[in-house]
């Protein structure tokens, strides 16, 4: 067989069943042989940012990697932002990029370009393909890297000439690494410190947000324990019936007020947290400057099995849910709010929703109302790239297809990768995006005073308005084969919120706030 059917068979081997892909010229061998190999779902999308942000969706709902397909540089380098994102959610991704042929790099043809070295910037591992006989193993090889621990963008840059000379045999399916557990030591000088009286607090992050490790975590603050997580964590589990830590907030000083007084911060698969950007006269660190950091689990650690030795070393009693948060109400009638958003949203969304949230400026008014809502999936902005609500959810949807997803995405973010209306309209997916239009960059707003440019002249007012012209959400959906409603009311948005969950398939809602 040739270099890409070995490659192919390499990856379905390997238990990857999805690619999302843009390909090109190099990449036509690949494409060829999808007829020929069972086991692969090839996923056409019309921007490689969405393929990237797809990837990082995918993952995060399954924590197996899916194969991205890009071509040549410039195709990679227009999916670095969301590959940038999946490299802060630690999710797994095998990003297959083409390359001229290898007798063709030296003529310096119009898209060539160093191909490593874009890929170097997002990924945590970059193999680039010596030879054709050695596609097999490096495909296995790649698929591994992914998987971590943690989980990391692995990059295989693959020579047209590679992929249509032979190649010989697939390669050796490689078992996915489990995290080792942190050993007893740890565990019990953890405990120590939790016993001391003192000021603690636990810092979660990665697995300890669903599952088990949520629970373990809702013991040990019933011990006592400050349990607050990452605000960019890349999955959360919430809603009612479950416990909820405290995410650390966006700016640095709500962000200090809930971590004030602490001495000791114990880390769970996460990095001492710190201001998402620095402003004059303040600290990039959020935790009091002498609040000492004590790792229970790193990153490339199993943070729930931790959590629960620790439940276990100090005693702390069973999981038990506290007061049952009260009924979510529907907004009052009214102008459409941010908050009136969150509250119908809260009230409509089924049990074992996903939510892809990119609200940004949104997220203060929106937030607060999911944790009275049935229980869900939430994933967050994670990297900070815009761009990503929208191709997170299209994976999520492809991860999970029995499960209703919702993108809250702002408008000016989701005009980034706006394509992906156009998969989830060919793919027949169940996603129902609500995009908040403030017709404004409106987080700008907040940080142009913030970082001590005080003044907000002409020039700079249209640098940060986008509403001339207005962009129309629901031409721009229906362009793409998903029917769009608009709502400018609280009473408009929930009756057509609350339609889109009785229905199958993609829906897109422009929200229109007050500017």
């Amino acid at each position: 067989m040739n270099g890409a059917e070995c490659l192919l068979r390499t990856l379905v081997g390997n238990g990857l069943d999805l690619c999302l892909m843009n390909p090109g010229t190099s990449e036509m061998q690949f494409v060829s042989a999808l007829d020929r190999v069972p086991g692969m779902r090839p996923v056409l999308c019309l921007f490689e940012g969405v393929c990237s942000g797809a990837a990082d969706g995918y993952a995060r709902m399954t924590r197996r990697p899916a194969a991205t397909l890009l071509h040549l540089g410039p195709g990679l380098g227009n999916g670095l932002a969301n590959f940038h994102n999946a490299r802060k959610a630690r999710s797994p991704v095998v990003s297959i990029v083409g390359e001229h042929a290898t007798r063709h790099l030296r003529h310096d043809a119009p898209l060539t370009a160093d191909v490593a070295a874009f890929a170097r910037t997002v990924s945590g591992c970059v193999r680039v393909l010596e030879s054709a006989g050695g596609m097999g193993a490096a495909a296995s090889a790649a698929v591994a890297a992914a998987y971590g621990p943690p989980g990391q963008v692995s990059t295989l840059i693959v020579p047209a000439d590679f992929s249509w000379s032979e190649a010989g045999a697939p390669g050796p399916a490689a078992a996915p690494p489990a995290p080792c557990a942190p050993g007893a030591a740890t565990i019990q000088a953890a405990a120590r410190i939790l016993r001391s009286g003192r000021p603690v607090g636990l810092y979660l992050n990665g697995g300890t947000l669903f599952g088990r490790g949520l629970e373990a975590a809702g013991r040990l603050a019933a011990a006592g324990a400050r349990v607050v997580s990452d605000r960019f964590a890349a999955r959360s589990a919430g809603g009612r019936g479950r416990f909820g830590p405290r995410r650390i907030p966006y700016f640095p000083e709500p962000a200090e007020a809930l971590l004030a007084g602490l001495e000791t911060l114990i880390l769970v698969e996460a990095a001492p947290p710190v201001s998402f950007f620095a402003y004059p006269g303040r600290r990039s660190e959020l935790a009091p400057e002498n609040c000492r950091m004590f790792v229970l689990a790193s990153p490339a650690e199993d943070g729930t099995a931790a959590l629960e030795a620790l439940a276990e070393e100090i005693g702390a009693p069973p999981f038990a849910l506290g007061p049952a948060p009260a009924t979510p109400c529907l907004p009052p009638a009214g102008p459409l709010t941010a908050e009136a958003v969150g509250r119908a949203v809260a009230a409509l969304i089924p049990e074992g929703a996903i939510i892809s949230d990119e609200t940004v400026s949104s997220s203060e008014q929106v937030w607060p109302h999911l944790g009275t809502a049935a229980p869900h999936d939430h994933l967050p902005v994670t990297g900070g790239s815009i761009g990503q609500g929208l191709p997170v959810a299209l994976g999520a949807a492809l991860a999970c297809p029995d499960r209703k997803v919702v993108a809250l995405e702002a408008d000016g973010s989701g005009m980034y990768t706006l394509q992906s209306l156009w998969t989830m309209a060919r793919e027949r997916l169940d996603v129902v995006s609500v995009i908040l239009a403030n017709r404004r960059y409106r987080i700008l707003d907040i940080e142009i005073r913030r970082t001590g440019a005080t003044e907000i002249g002409r020039v700079a007012n249209e640098m940060i308005d986008i509403g001339s012209p207005a962009l129309d959400w629901v031409k721009l959906a229906e362009a793409q084969g998903v029917p769009a409603t608009r709502a400018g009311t609280a009473e408009e948005f929930t009756a057509q919120f609350r339609a889109a969950m009785a229905e199958s398939g993609p829906r897109l809602i422009e929200a229109v706030l007050p500017a």
